[in-house]
C-alpha cells in the first residue's frame, strides 16, 4: 500500500510520516508532497519518495497521485483558498481510484460558528459526493498555536483575550499525527468522522497558568471583550482582516466552539494525549 501526504513538509506532515515509520511502515510505501521538492531532501534521505504537489497546480496534484493507493490531505495554510486547492486532491483521488482518503478538518465542521469552519465545511461536502471511500479526521487545536501567545506574555505578564471563560480541548500536533497514521495504516476506518480533541479541556485562565509554569513567572489572563480585543490588536498594528479573524476565533471559543472533548483521540492513538503544560514546554 502507498501512501502520499500532502504538505510533507509542513509540521504536521512531517510529523505524520515520523509516526508512519515508528508503527513499521516502509519508507519506501510513503510519498511525500511538497510544494518546494528542495525543502523535502532529508525525507529524500531517508528512503522516502518524494514528489512534487502544489494545490494551486492540477496538473502536478495529478502526478502526485499515480499509483497511490492512500492519501492524507492535510488541509492547507491559505484560508480563503482552500476550498479550489482540496477539491482539485479529491477530484485527482477519485481519478486515481484511491481507497482511502484521510483529510484533516476542523471540528464539528458542518454545523460550526467557527470562522474556520465554512472552508471545512466545503471539503467534506465535495469528498462526499466524490465517491471517494473517505475518513473525516475533525482535529481541534493544537496546542502549539499558542506559541506566539505564550511568546507575549512571557514578555508582558499577560494574556490578554476576548474568548471570556469557553475552553479549548487542545492536544499536541504530535497527537493529532498519531492518529492520521493510526488511520492510514489500520483497517476498519472508511466512513467514519471523528471528532479528535485532547482528553482535557481547559479555560483561558488555565492557559494563564501552564504559561506561566512554562516561563517562570506569573502571568494573568484579562478577559477582554470583543471590542477591547479589537481596540488593543489595532494599537498593535494589526490590519482590519487579522483582528476580525483573531477575536471571530475567540467568539467562537466563548460559544463552545472547542471545548467538547470524549477520548475519541486518545483511543485512536492508544494514550493518553498530552497535557497541555507538556505540549507547550515541549513545543518552546
Amino acid at each position: 500500500m502507498t501512501i502520499l501526504i500532502t504538505g510533507a513538509t509542513g509540521q504536521l506532515g512531517r510529523l505524520t510520516i515520523d509516526s508512519l515509520l515508528a508503527r513499521g511502515a516502509d519508507p519506501q510505501t510513503i510519498v511525500a508532497g511538497a510544494r518546494d521538492v528542495s525543502k523535502a531532501a532529508d525525507l529524500a534521505d531517508r528512503g522516502i519518495r518524494v514528489v512534487a504537489l502544489d494545490y494551486d497546480d492540477a496538473a502536478s496534484v495529478t502526478a502526485a497521485l499515480d499509483g497511490v493507493d492512500s492519501v492524507l490531505l492535510i488541509s492547507g495554510s491559505e484560508v480563503g483558498r482552500r476550498t479550489p486547492q482540496h477539491k482539485a486532491v479529491i477530484d485527482a483521488a477519485k481519478a486515481a481510484g484511491v481507497s482511502k482518503l484521510v483529510y484533516t478538518s476542523a471540528p464539528k465542521a458542518t454545523t460550526s460558528d467557527l470562522i474556520l469552519a465554512p472552508e471545512h465545511k466545503a471539503t467534506e461536502e465535495l469528498i462526499a459526493a466524490s465517491g471517494v471511500p473517505a475518513v473525516i479526521l475533525r482535529n481541534n487545536w493544537y496546542t502549539e498555536n499558542y506559541l506566539g501567545t505564550l511568546a507575549q506574555a512571557a514578555e508582558s505578564g499577560v494574556l490578554a483575550a476576548s474568548a471570556g471563560d469557553g475552553k479549548v480541548a487542545s492536544a499536541s500536533r504530535r497527537d493529532f499525527a498519531d492518529a492520521a497514521a493510526a488511520v492510514l495504516l489500520e483497517d476498519g476506518h472508511i466512513g467514519e468522522v471523528y471528532e479528535l480533541a485532547g482528553d482535557v479541556a481547559w479555560d483561558f485562565a488555565e492557559l494563564a497558568a501552564a504559561i506561566a509554569e512554562v516561563v517562570g513567572r506569573p502571568v494573568e489572563y484579562r478577559a477582554l471583550s470583543t471590542e477591547e480585543h479589537a481596540a488593543l490588536l489595532a494599537a498593535a498594528g494589526l490590519d482590519e482582516g487579522t483582528i476580525g479573524f483573531v477575536t471571530g476565533l475567540d467568539a467562537g471559543i466563548r460559544g463552545g466552539a472547542l471545548g467538547d472533548t470524549d477520548g475519541t483521540l486518545a483511543r485512536l492513538i492508544g494514550r493518553p494525549t498530552t497535557p497541555l503544560v507538556e505540549g507547550l514546554r515541549a513545543a518552546v
